[in-house]
């Protein structure tokens, strides 16, 4: 399998917040909810019973949150209407993000010289960030960037974007992930479907970045980006178009592939696991299984503890495993990797500063 790798320069965070839906339901509450719904007489047995495994299983997943809760709307909307559920929800939670994230900074609103936002739950034209730029009141002659068709890796290459938009001499560069995985939900016999309804949660994640600060200002300092991309493998994890909704295509083998990309990215690992933090994408627990077993010894707990908490919540997650890395203190210095369809797959360097 080819690889394409690239190092860029250093991109200092000044701050990074999280935001999720205030609606969560644990697995088992999940799974009430789905035999409540009407949808649930409809599917195959060996539907019923994969849901019922996985939802009252070890998942790994403890609670996730959700724009809509209300899994018998979801069970009845067509893609019209889950495509509205995402144009009111996406901005909403980006906006709470970055809003968070400015006033973590210290930045006002109107000081940004760029917005980039990625998503894969959802498509808007104009995109997400000119909604978000409308609701917090940032300049008209802003930049805005939206990065779509990227999956659960995008938030690494959002900052890598953001990295060059400094380099060109912008002064103050606001990034956000975010996912209404919700606007995708709906049920039928179709396992990538069905393991995704397992699995998937909302969530956004933002962070600002700038030039014109000291570096005693700066939270984190990211460098060493690299990237590696196997459209050969395209059909192992994907999106779909089927009548109008995303389908997600998840094949049994993306834990393995998930393994190789990171070696290939990130030699030093092998030689580094026994003291070396990976805050990697919290894909989901065989995800995780599978880099321990070809990482024996690296510290993976706070991927752990955002899959525990908030599911797979794709583009945001790892900006979530960062941010849990940042507050549990440890390690001065961390690998981080993201991956997803394509299949793609990038990483970089964190510093505490």
């Amino acid at each position: 399998m080819g690889a394409a790798v690239c190092r860029i320069r250093v991109v200092k965070l000044l701050s990074l917040e999280c935001a999720v839906p205030a609606q969560g339901m644990t697995q088992k509450e999940l799974l009430s909810a789905l035999r409540g719904c009407s949808a649930w007489s409809t599917l195959r047995e060996g539907s019923r019973e994969l849901l019922t495994r996985v939802l009252s299983g070890d998942s790994g997943i403890g609670r996730r949150y959700f724009a809509r809760c209300d899994l018998e709307e979801l069970g009845k909307a067509d893609g019209g209407k889950l495509a509205e559920i995402f144009e009111l929800e996406a901005p909403a939670l980006a906006s709470e993000a970055v809003g968070r994230a400015l006033s973590s900074a210290g930045v006002f609103a109107e000081e940004l010289d760029a917005l980039l936002v990625c998503t894969c739950t959802g498509y808007l034209c104009p995109g997400v960030s000119g909604h978000v730029a409308q609701r917090l009141g940032l300049r008209a002659d802003v930049m805005l960037v939206d990065l779509v068709g990227q999956g659960c890796g995008a938030a690494l290459p959002l900052l890598a974007t953001a990295e060059g938009l400094l380099a060109a001499g912008a002064q103050s560069v606001a990034c956000v992930a975010v996912e209404v995985s919700s606007a995708a939900f709906y049920l039928d016999d179709d396992a990538g479907v069905l393991v995704s309804l397992c699995l998937f949660g909302d969530g956004a994640a933002a962070c600002v970045c700038t030039k014109n600060r000291k570096q005693a200002d700066a939270l984190v300092e990211l460098s060493d980006f690299r990237q590696l991309h196997w459209p050969e493998q395209r059909e192992e994890l994907r999106f779909v178009n089927s009548g109008g909704k995303l389908r997600n295509v998840l094949r049994p083998s993306v834990p393995d592939l998930v393994a190789d990309a990171v070696a290939k990215l990130l030699p030093e690992l092998a030689q580094e696991s026994s003291h070396s933090a990976l805050l990697a994408h919290s894909g989901g627990r065989k995800v995780i299984e599978a880099l321990e077993t070809r990482f024996p010894g690296v510290g993976l707990s706070a991927s752990k503890s955002v899959l525990r908490n908030f599911g797979n919540m794709s583009s945001p997650s790892v900006l979530f495993v960062l941010r849990r890395w940042l507050d549990d203190g440890g390690n001065r210095s961390a690998w981080l990797a993201s991956y997803g369809a394509g299949f793609t797959a990038f990483a970089c360097r964190a510093r505490k500063v």
